[in-house]
């Protein structure tokens, strides 16, 4: 009798198959939430915290190069990829790797208490306006494949009208963030999204393994839609 199963080598051909068409299919996800935004010097920089340190790292950077002219925001509790990694909120986290960079402390916000990108922008702009203080520009720094996730959030949620010094074209965004429209020429307040500049393939590490970044950014295709 012939054996039905596949021999090893078709078997390996059908996985190796199967391996590059994800691979190719994830680059895609990737790609498409990397916004690639100019930048230009803003009135805060505002990182918003999760596993990846290396988000931290780049947003101090910006402030030490100058992009920041007041302050360095760092938003960030304790999330479910965090809580059994980090002894202390992410925000408190991030701070202190940017201290460690140069910053000064003094010229460091920490907002401790949000747990989603959502609590991120109310919680920081509730913090600023209990300081008194109002900014005009912003460069929020995310990790790479939720830049326009971050995009779409911070223009659905922050009280003020909101504008990008770039923005991509409306087909582009998400539906729900379309009936903004009309308000992106007469916005008093601007923003730019970034994030370590790292492709696909140089992203994933240790703390951030690969099918984890899968897993997250298809996810976000959803959220994009349905709540940013």
């Amino acid at each position: 009798m012939t054996d039905p199963s596949p021999s090893p080598s078709r078997s390996d051909a059908n996985a190796d198959s199967l391996e590059l068409s994800i691979d190719r299919d994830a680059l895609l996800v990737y790609n498409y939430h990397c916004m690639h935004m100019p930048l230009k010097e803003a009135d805060v920089i505002f990182c918003l915290c999760s596993l990846d340190t290396r988000v931290a790292q780049r947003a101090a950077q910006l402030f030490l190069f100058g992009y920041g002219k007041h302050y360095l925001i760092f938003s960030g509790g304790v999330g479910k990829l965090t809580q059994d990694r980090f002894v202390e909120p992410e925000a408190v986290v991030f701070a202190d790797i940017a201290v460690e960079m140069g910053v000064p402390r003094d010229k460091i916000l920490v907002e401790s208490k949000s747990t989603n990108t959502g609590e991120n922008v109310r919680f920081t702009y509730d913090m600023l306006q209990q300081k008194g203080l109002n900014f005009t520009s912003f460069i929020l720094v995310q990790k790479p494949y939720m830049e326009r996730r971050t995009y779409a959030t911070f223009m659905k949620q922050w009280p003020s009208t909101m504008t990008s010094s770039s923005p991509p074209p409306l087909s582009m965004l998400p539906s729900t963030t379309t009936s903004s429209s009309s308000s992106l020429s007469s916005s008093s307040v601007e923003f730019m999204v970034t994030s370590p500049q790292l492709s696909f393939h140089e992203y994933p590490n240790k703390e951030n393994p690969r099918d984890l970044v899968i897993n997250i950014m298809v996810g976000d295709l959803v959220r994009i839609r349905e709540y940013p």
